[in-house]
């Protein structure tokens, strides 16, 4: 906690002018001027956009109005830990659009995260876009703290709704049999309105291929699409799946090496809906 303290701190440092700074400190010397510093940040702190590397070499793109205001949560829970859950929780329950991104982007920064499960699960229902991409992008608490049905909800959301699940922190690491399944039936749901699903989200197959699957790729592979046959085409060749390998040989895609990864259909995803 103190190593992330000082780490942020340091961070806030090396983009803030010398006014921000005194303001900062200032407001950091007890929990009841920390916890409305939160609230009065944009009024004091500039909304100039940062990059940097806080955890597990995750580059954050985020403004230094929101990295302040995360430093002033954990500072408060340092501060005030007795009281520090019902602070947090008022802070949420009044919170607008900004203040809900640092609380969410704060949770697993937080002693003890796990606590603050139902908070984080109320993001991916949030119909605010930049709250649902505060919880689901760029943020390692869902891959941490998320059962497999929240995990699930949350990529198929980003998916119905057209959002780069490649951003998700583990992504592949929580793919999961049911999360695959689902993904065959809404690509079907898809193909009979004819319409299709980004390629890159057959990524999460790879490791559950059932019959069922195995057709899907076929489809792929005779659809006409390139993005389609290149999905297709990483896909069997990530896997020993005997069927998968087949499909490979019948189906040989001759393409430039750079084309042939799931970076490229990234980079394409945002084109695949009609």
């Amino acid at each position: 906690m103190v190593a992330t303290l000082d780490k942020i701190f340091e961070i806030i440092h090396e983009n803030a002018i010398e006014k921000e700074l005194v303001w900062l400190e200032e407001k950091t010397i007890n929990a009841k001027s920390a916890q409305l510093a939160f609230v009065a940040t944009p009024r004091f702190i500039g909304k100039r956009p940062i990059s940097f590397e806080l955890d597990n070499n995750q580059t954050k793109n985020w403004t230094l109005d929101r990295l302040v205001r995360v430093y002033l949560l954990l500072k408060l829970e340092n501060i005030n830990p007795d009281g520090f859950e019902e602070q947090i929780n008022t802070l949420f329950d009044t919170a607008e659009i900004n203040e809900s991104i640092a609380l969410y982007s704060a949770l697993p920064l937080f002693q003890n995260p796990e606590k603050w499960l139902l908070r984080a699960t109320d993001a991916v229902r949030s119909n605010v876009g930049d709250i649902f991409d505060s919880i689901a992008f760029g943020n390692d608490y869902p891959v941490k703290y998320f059962s497999e049905l929240a995990w699930n909800q949350l990529v198929l959301k980003c998916i119905f709704n057209e959002k780069p699940i490649h951003q998700i922190v583990g992504l592949h690491s929580r793919a999961n049999q049911h999360l695959a399944d689902t993904l065959s039936d809404f690509a079907h749901e898809r193909w009979a309105a004819g319409r299709k699903i980004p390629a890159q989200v057959w990524r999460l197959v790879t490791h559950f291929l059932t019959d069922a699957i195995i057709k899907d790729l076929e489809v792929l592979f005779l659809s006409n699409d390139l993005q389609n046959q290149i999905a297709a085409t990483l896909v069997c060749s990530e896997t020993d799946n005997s069927e998968a390998e087949i499909l490979l040989n019948k189906y040989p895609l001759s393409i430039n090496s750079e084309m042939l990864t799931w970076e490229y259909l990234e980079n394409q995803s945002a084109i695949c809906y009609e």
